[in-house]
């Protein structure tokens, strides 16, 4: 499967997978490892970064050398707090990337619309590439990629649901006019909804509580990496057209008794 380019960011795989939830940290590295996926994501505001601590953080916990990690702004309400969040990022060395969330509603976790395009404008003029979680609104959609983000995440489903894609048409929308990458985030439950939002079009799938609530983790991580491929695959192959009949697989013509 061919790679995914971010600004300047190349990954290997098109999955990206996160890092809250699991049953022990050791279940979560290994799931990572199922999974194929070469970029994790971080929600710093969960993580303790005192240097007195004599336990190992979520970060000391990731192979550098192996995977990308994506910070987020996960539990940011606020533009202030979204922008803090991320020049924290960018000053612990994490680098330029950043999955920026800024919550409207704490029942839905839904996106502040407004909020998000001011973060993602200022953001974008600081260098970041931003990655900006959004609503499956193709408006909205184009409104953060003009306020300057390197990727749009639209949700699936509400976070942490496992609806799996509840709206494919506005996800075909925002598919066909985005100029950026577009990776599925949030609602995804299991493997097959993976397979649909890469079928679709998707440019990749970020997801966490799937496997992280999985009954066996690492299991769904496995399955998560190649629905992933399969569905790339299956995009790109292009289907057969829908019919509202049979059409026989064997020709009708030299048909013994004829």
């Amino acid at each position: 499967m061919e790679p995914l380019r971010i600004r300047d960011t190349v990954l290997a795989s098109r999955l990206v997978l996160g890092s809250g939830r699991y049953p022990d940290p050791d279940t979560m590295v290994r799931a990572w490892e199922a999974s194929g996926t070469r970029c994790v994501t971080v929600a710093l505001r969960r993580v303790d970064l005192r240097r007195e601590r004599e336990e190992r953080n979520l970060l000391d916990r990731i192979d550098r050398d192996r995977y990308t990690i994506l910070p987020n702004t996960a539990g940011c309400t606020t533009v202030e707090e979204a922008l803090r969040t991320a020049r924290l990022a960018r000053e612990l060395g994490l680098g330029d990337l950043v999955k920026l969330e800024v919550i409207g509603d704490e029942e839905t976790l839904l996106p502040d619309v407004a909020a998000t395009c001011e973060a993602t404008r200022v953001l974008a003029l600081e260098g970041f590439a931003v990655l900006a979680y959004v609503n499956d609104d193709p408006v909205y959609a184009r409104k953060v990629e003009e306020a300057g983000a390197a990727a749009v995440m639209p949700l699936g489903a509400p976070i942490g649901s496992g609806l799996g894609i509840l709206n494919p048409t506005n996800l075909r929308l925002i598919l066909r006019r985005a100029r950026v990458p577009v990776l599925v985030d949030a609602g995804v439950g299991t493997a097959s909804d993976v397979a649909v939002a890469m079928e679709l079009g998707s440019d990749g799938v970020l997801l966490n509580t799937g496997v992280a609530l999985a009954k066996d983790p690492v299991a769904m991580a496995r399955a998560m990496g190649l629905a992933c491929e399969a569905g790339r695959l299956a995009f790109l192959a292009g289907r057969m057209p829908r019919r509202e009949v049979a059409s026989p697989s064997s020709p009708r013509e030299g048909r013994l008794g004829a």
